[in-house]
C-alpha cells in the first residue's frame, strides 16, 4: 500500500514522532518499531549507525513493515553526504530496500538537492532506475504500482546542517522535489563554530535553527529536527516542527538501564546522565 504512517501525520498537520535507530539486527529494528502507538517513522542510520546499507537496511525494512499495517515509516540515511558524489547509488539501495524515505546528509547547496531529488524519481521526473524483485512486495503492492506510486509517495530528505546550508537554505527549500529540511543541531552546532546540543543548542545556533523552520514553511516544505528527550521534542511540537525525532534506540537503552539501577541501588539519576546517554552523532 502506498500510504504510510508518516503520510498519514503530514496529511493530518500533526507532529510526527520518529526514533533513531543505531543499532543492527533485525530484532532491534522491530523492537523499537513496535515500542509506542505514538511513533510515525524511524530512522534506520546508515551514516553513523551500525546498520549497513545493504543487506542491514533492506533485512530492518523487512522487519518493521512485516509488522503490519500499524507499522511505522521505515526510512534510511545514507552514509554518503552531501559534499560527496556517491549519493546517487546509495540512494537507489535505500529505495530499492523498500524504503518509505531516504535522508542525505550535509547539502549545502540547490543543485546538491536537484541531484538527489532526480536520484529519487523515476523517469520523467527522475533518473531512478528499476529492477529490483523486493522493493514493490516490500510495499505491498505490483510493479506496475510501485511505478505508477513512487514518485509521489517516497519522502525526499535533506539534512541542513552546515554553513553554506543555511546560506542557501532558501534556494534548497525551493528545490521541486525535496519534501523536508531536516535540522542536525550537532554538527549544525560545530560547523558555526558553537559547542553541541547539552541537551539544548547555543542561543546564537538556535536562531539559525527557527530560520530554517521558517525558510522551510515559506516554500511549502516540512521542517524535521533530531531532538535526544522527549520534553526537548514536545517543545519542538509546540514550536511547529512537522517531524520530530525523540530518542534513539542506544540512547533510550542506556538511559532505561542507568536509571533502574541506580534506582535500585538507592540513587537518584540526574540530568547529565540523560545528556550523556542521548545518540549524539548527528
Amino acid at each position: 500500500m502506498t500510504t504510510h504512517a508518516l503520510a498519514q501525520a503530514f496529511k493530518a498537520a500533526k507532529p510526527a514522532f520518529g526514533a533513531w535507530i543505531t543499532l543492527p539486527g533485525v530484532i532491534n529494528a522491530r523492537t523499537v518499531a513496535q515500542s509506542s502507538p505514538h511513533l510515525s517513522w524511524v530512522m534506520i542510520d546508515c551514516e553513523h549507525g551500525l546498520t549497513s546499507l545493504q543487506p542491514g537496511a533492506a533485512e530492518s525494512i523487512q522487519a518493521i513493515t512485516g509488522i503490519g499495517s500499524n507499522a511505522p515509516s521505515a526510512l534510511v540515511r545514507i552514509p554518503a553526504t552531501g559534499t560527496s558524489t556517491g549519493t546517487g547509488w546509495q540512494i537507489k539501495y535505500a529505495l530499492d530496500a523498500g524504503a518509505r524515505g531516504v535522508l542525505v546528509p550535509m547539502v549545502s547547496d540547490a543543485e546538491k538537492a536537484k541531484e538527489i531529488v532526480l536520484d529519487s524519481h523515476f523517469p520523467p521526473e527522475g533518473r531512478r532506475g528499476f529492477g529490483s524483485p523486493f522493493t514493490q512486495s516490500t510495499w505491498g503492492i505490483t510493479a506496475a504500482e510501485y511505478l505508477g506510486s513512487a514518485n509521489k509517495h517516497v519522502t525526499v530528505m535533506v539534512q541542513i546542517e552546515t554553513k553554506e546550508g543555511v546560506t542557501n537554505v532558501d534556494e534548497i527549500a525551493a528545490v521541486d522535489g525535496i519534501d523536508v529540511l531536516f535540522i542536525g543541531p550537532y554538527d549544525l552546532s560545530l560547523t558555526l563554530g558553537y559547542p553541541p546540543p547539552s541537551p539544548d543548542p547555543h542561543p546564537e545556533v538556535e536562531k539559525v535553527i527557527q530560520q530554517i523552520l521558517k525558510a522551510a514553511h515559506s516554500k511549502g516544505k516540512k521542517c524535521a529536527i533530531f531532538c535526544t528527550l522527549g520534553t526537548q521534542a514536545f517543545k519542538r511540537a509546540q514550536e511547529g516542527f512537522d517531524m520530530i525525532n525523540v530518542t534513539s534506540d542506544s540512547g533510550a537503552l542506556t538511559e532505561s538501564l542507568a536509571r533502574n539501577l541506580d534506582e535500585a541501588a538507592g540513587g537518584s539519576i540526574g540530568c547529565t546522565l540523560r545528556i550523556l546517554s542521548g545518540y549524539r552523532s548527528q
